[in-house]
């Protein structure tokens, strides 16, 4: 009798042993990519880590500074309106001025130390971001560009030294997932929507909506509002929350980009979705999804939480 209980636990650890392939299926119901479609998105993901870590990738944005109208000193001196921490740059490298008519006026007062798009220069008007090149200002080490949200204006400033790059750990990913690569169908608007997104800093981003993309995932059939820089344009862009947003994946959301092809239809591969730049830095000016983005089901594909995240 006193050797039953041994037998018996003998016994129970055999039974759990032989159920852990089971159990272990029933945890990962994970659907292989073809070939050509996980040799595609290991390379996606190799270039969006190379973007990233890019000497001018978000990882190196350390300040946004808001101008009013007047005039902003730049320079390393920490008397200055715009600091930059480069001990190379002149103490006042020169002043920004926000316009009567809401442009940036550049004037530098050490035409030696800084240039625009490569060039010296003394005075000029700077262009902004909304044509999607803006005029690139570089000083020692530092770079920076206007940025326009809404009516605000601000410079957006880049550091190859920021701490956020010197001490990135690296991205994390779901492992690819076939589940998740869907087919949707586009049903177009009787005419493309202006629709206003709100953003991470208060302001909000106008795009155009052409229509709603259609699939089914875990059994469901779900809806996407996708969005295009024009009514022509064929190029989609979906920001997008799911069950998984705030615990392993991005709170504010993750972005998703799709190409509609000549037959109706877009690939929506989730393994693809990224964090935005918002997940990097607090100086990134972030659109996020719309009410009818999001989704009711868990998305395990795509980007997860940075390691190291601690919230922005």
């Amino acid at each position: 009798m006193k050797a039953f209980p041994y037998r018996a636990a003998a016994l129970l650890v055999l039974v759990l042993v032989a159920s852990l392939p089971l159990f272990t299926a029933c945890r990962d119901h994970r659907s292989a990519l073809a070939p050509s479609e996980l040799e595609a998105l290991e390379a996606f993901r190799a270039r969006r880590l190379e973007r990233l870590t890019a000497p001018d990738g978000w990882l190196s944005l350390i300040a946004l500074h808001w101008l009013d109208e007047g005039t902003h000193t730049f320079g390393s001196d920490t008397e200055c309106d715009i600091v930059l921490p480069d001990p190379a740059i002149p103490p006042v490298a020169g002043t920004l001025e926000r316009t009567e008519d809401d442009r940036v006026l550049l004037r530098v007062t050490k035409p030696d130390a800084v240039t625009v798009n490569g060039i010296h220069v003394t005075t000029t008007l700077l262009t902004d971001d909304r044509t999607g090149n803006p005029d690139i200002v570089r000083t020692g080490r530092i770079l920076f560009y206007v940025i326009r949200r809404g009516d605000r204006l601000g410079v957006r400033v880049k550091d190859p030294e920021s701490p956020a790059r010197t001490a990135f750990r690296g991205l994390s990913w779901y492992p690819p997932d076939g589940r998740y690569r869907v087919v949707a169908r586009f049903e177009p608007f009787p005419r493309p929507r202006i629709v206003r997104v709100p953003t991470k800093i208060g302001t909000e981003a106008e795009f155009t909506a052409p229509g709603t993309l259609t699939f089914t995932l875990e059994g469901k059939e779900l809806s996407l509002l996708p969005l295009v820089e024009g009514p022509d344009s064929r190029e989609l862009f979906i920001v997008f929350r799911d069950a998984t947003s705030g615990k392993t994946t991005y709170g504010a959301g993750r972005f998703l980009d799709a190409h509609l092809e000549d037959d109706g239809t877009a690939i929506l591969d989730f393994n693809r979705a990224y964090n935005p730049p918002c997940a990097f830095t607090p100086y990134a000016t972030c659109p996020l999804a719309p009410p009818e983005n999001e989704l009711p089901v868990p998305v395990y594909a795509g980007e997860k939480l940075p390691p190291g995240f601690h919230g922005h």
